[in-house]
């Protein structure tokens, strides 16, 4: 029996795949995948972050909205990767739902959020997630996403995309 090799990605290759950018790309490294199952990425997170500067000077935490859009970007990439394209320049995955969000641990300078994202389902273009952030296997979000892919100009012309 053979031991399945690790797949993993670096920040350039990730780049290949996700159209955000400093400061917006929230995925620094996957760790590990598996086509149509799961990935586990992770998100290092450093002082020098733009949203520390008013969230909270004297106590800096990582906004939840952030938490939640790290989570968003490490599903995307399993998506892309599940099947097996790169997206080009007209092809976006949106958020259609949050479901269950929980906070328990507040994420600060230092920190290395490891970010867990397993496929529930695919069906009709929906793509359902279990996702988990956690700092030293301490959980500090969970949630439920909802995403779908679209081409930017046919998404443009959709009611509530």
């Amino acid at each position: 029996m053979t031991t399945p090799e690790k797949k993993t990605l670096d920040i350039n290759q990730i780049k290949e795949y996700l159209p955000h950018r400093y400061p917006m790309l929230l995925v620094d490294r996957v760790l590990d995948w598996e086509s149509g199952k799961s990935l586990t990425a992770i998100k290092n997170v450093t002082a020098n972050e733009e949203f520390f500067n008013g969230h909270f000077p004297n106590k800096p935490v990582m906004p939840g909205v952030l938490m939640i859009e790290a989570l968003a970007q490490t599903a995307a990439l399993l998506s892309f990767l599940t099947v097996g394209i790169k997206p080009d320049a007209n092809m976006v995955v949106y958020f259609l739902g949050i479901d269950g969000a929980r906070f328990k641990r507040p994420v600060g300078p230092g920190d290395q959020l490891k970010m867990e994202v397993e496929i529930l389902r695919n069906a009709r273009g929906i793509w359902k997630y279990k996702t988990v952030a956690s700092v030293d296997g301490q959980v500090a979000v969970e949630a439920e996403l909802m995403c779908t892919m679209r081409n930017a100009a046919d998404a443009s012309q959709s009611a509530g995309v």
